[in-house]
């Protein structure tokens, strides 16, 4: 059967449907390049802004401190966090309000109080009828501001800071020093190991894509590791608390201006122990007179007196001007220059060795033993100890010592004499424990320290040798019996060889001496093995008969005799004239 196509009539198209078509399609075109430009160039910056803050994250820097510990790791400084409660009523919302509903302040109050464990009037009345920006309270505690954090009430911010606290309170403050309230250093350690201490943490941006993925970036590893280190100390806090107790008990009941009190290690420097009385609390450091807060034991200066004469005698020894058995008239009194000077009691000791010249403090037989040594060579030899020089340290900046001019010194025959018996030239107090240790470890120079990175970088230079090791050893014996027959004695503890040195000094005053006084006392133990260097000042004790040996020595055997214990310290015994350790 044949099929037929079918014939389909055209029509022409309508003239208004076309244009109507041709005119939408335009303004269809041209809206979307409309759309397209204020997107690209009129909010384009908005936009970046906007797709910075879902592609992102930044974490930001908290400024914080590294915490300070002992040589235990008992903590003496740390950063605790804590925040501050701000609001901001005009934006008050609860979790699952519509968008537009703005919660009152009570509703607000309501959930806060019993967290903050505060009265709502009392949070009402912060509000003073303020929209916006309003501080309720700060040193908030973390547990409680996660307890805020979980109302996820908008409005409600929590801003976090870190505030610096000192558990030991006093116990460390000149040394350690503090923090102000606005995390600025402001003295001891706090503020001359700033940078150390500080926790330089950088802000980073953290890209992600549109469904959270981390995106790859420029991050060098680290870059979001918190810093967890702390600063350690050498300082042992039980050593640290016994030296404050028996040194605070001497102050108080000689009536002092202040007293210091230092262990060290003779060996490499390492402080074991470091007081002053009297302290303050770091944490309420705005309640005490900024006096307080120098470190006087580094940054003050003393005539040493007596507890110099070892050294002036290692001094002689090493230019061979005397012999180690020879010995010296001393009839009470000399006169060098126009000028009498005599000994402490105005009483001669006769002909006496050495060893004596020391026991009983001789300034006469000191005079005379030095008047062997040639002013220049006296003279080059005390520079070289470094008595005008300042003392290398990680404690506060020190002051270097007085010392006469060379040209006076060696023309002004009372000078030499003087300083022969510790007077006339100044030192710190640090200064002369490490002179002192010197003369315990074989002649050489140690740097007194507290923290360990220091002396690493110290330890890169030749040790400087000040003594040699016999002169070194032949002092050392000549100390140790000042405290088995003379002023010292009063430090001996059966079993343990200790040396040792008193010293009492008049302080001057525009040019003259007063009646004010420096006691001290300076002890080596063990003698035999010499490890540690304990030094003991008390300025101006304000009672009668003071001396290194009534005020200073007392002070050092409590604290030699916690020193024993907390190092185990094994003590001698004598079998069949030997001296061997105790088993």
């Amino acid at each position: 059967m044949k099929k037929y196509k079918k014939i389909v009539r055209l029509i022409p198209l309508d003239q208004r449907r076309f244009k109507f078509l041709y005119v939408f399609s335009l303004l269809l075109i041209f809206c979307l390049f409309g759309r397209l430009v204020k997107l690209q160039v009129f909010n384009a910056s908005d936009l970046q802004r906007k797709a910075r803050l879902i592609q992102s994250s930044k974490t930001n820097s908290l400024k914080t401190r590294r915490s300070i510990v002992d040589r235990n790791n008992r903590v003496i400084a740390y950063d605790k966090p804590l925040y501050k409660l701000w609001a901001h009523p005009k934006y008050f919302n609860f979790p699952g309000d519509s968008i537009n509903r703005v919660r009152s302040i009570e509703e607000v109050i309501e959930k806060l109080s019993p967290i903050l464990g505060i009265n709502d009037e009392i949070l009402l009345r912060k509000f003073n009828n303020k929209m916006s920006g309003i501080k309720l309270l700060d040193k908030i505690a973390e547990e409680k501001a996660e307890e805020i954090k979980n109302l996820q009430i908008s409005g409600i911010d929590l801003f976090k800071y870190s505030q610096r606290y000192y558990p030991q309170g006093e116990l460390y403050s000149n040394l350690v020093g503090f923090v102000n309230n606005e995390n600025v250093a402001s003295a001891g350690l706090e503020l001359h190991l700033d940078n150390q201490i500080k926790v330089f943490n950088k802000s980073n941006l953290l890209k992600r894509g549109g469904d959270g993925t981390p995106l790859p970036d420029n991050s060098a590893p680290g870059d979001f590791i918190s810093d967890y280190k702390s600063l350690g100390l050498t300082i042992d806090s039980r050593l640290q608390k016994a030296s404050y107790n028996a040194l605070s008990k001497q102050v108080s009941k000689w009536k002092a201006k202040k007293g210091f009190a230092i262990v060290m290690n003779v060996n490499d420097g390492r402080i074991l122990s470091l007081v002053t009385v009297p302290s303050y609390d770091p944490n309420k450091f705005w309640q005490y007179d900024s006096e307080l807060f120098r470190g006087w034991y580094s940054q003050d200066l003393f005539e040493p007196g007596s507890t110099f004469k070892p050294i002036n005698l290692a001094l002689a020894l090493e230019e061979k001007v005397i012999q180690k058995d020879g010995v010296v008239e001393d009839i009470g009194k000399i006169n060098i220059g126009g000028w009498t000077l005599s000994n402490w009691d105005k009483k001669g000791n006769g002909y006496i060795d050495y060893p004596k010249v020391l026991q009983v403090s001789s300034n006469v037989g000191m005079v005379k033993i030095m008047q062997n040594l040639d002013p220049t060579i006296y003279w080059d030899r005390l520079k070289n100890l470094g008595i005008n020089k300042n003392l290398e340290t990680d404690l506060f900046e020190s002051t270097a010592g007085q010392l006469k001019r060379k040209e006076l010194f060696v023309n002004q025959s009372i000078e030499p004499a003087v300083t022969s018996f510790g007077k006339g030239f100044s030192i710190s107090p640090l200064k002369l424990v490490q002179l002192h240790a010197a003369l315990a470890n074989g002649g050489y120079e140690v740097t007194p320290h507290v923290t360990s990175t220091f002396i690493e970088r110290v330890n890169k230079n030749p040790k400087k040798q000040f003594f040699s090791h016999e002169v070194s050893k032949t002092v050392l014996e000549w100390m140790e019996s000042v405290v088995d027959k003379g002023s010292g004695s009063g430090v001996k503890i059966e079993g343990y060889r200790i040396a040792g040195k008193t010293g009492t000094s008049q302080k001057a005053l525009n040019g003259s001496y007063t009646s004010k006084k420096v006691c001290s006392f300076v002890a080596t133990l063990p003698v035999n093995d010499p490890k540690y260097a304990v030094l003991v000042v008390v300025d101006e004790p304000s009672k009668s008969y003071a001396y290194g040996s009534t005020v200073a020595v007392p002070v050092a055997k409590e604290i030699i005799e916690s020193l024993i214990v907390i190092e185990k310290i094994p003590p001698k015994i004598k079998d069949h004239g030997m001296i061997v350790k105790k088993p």
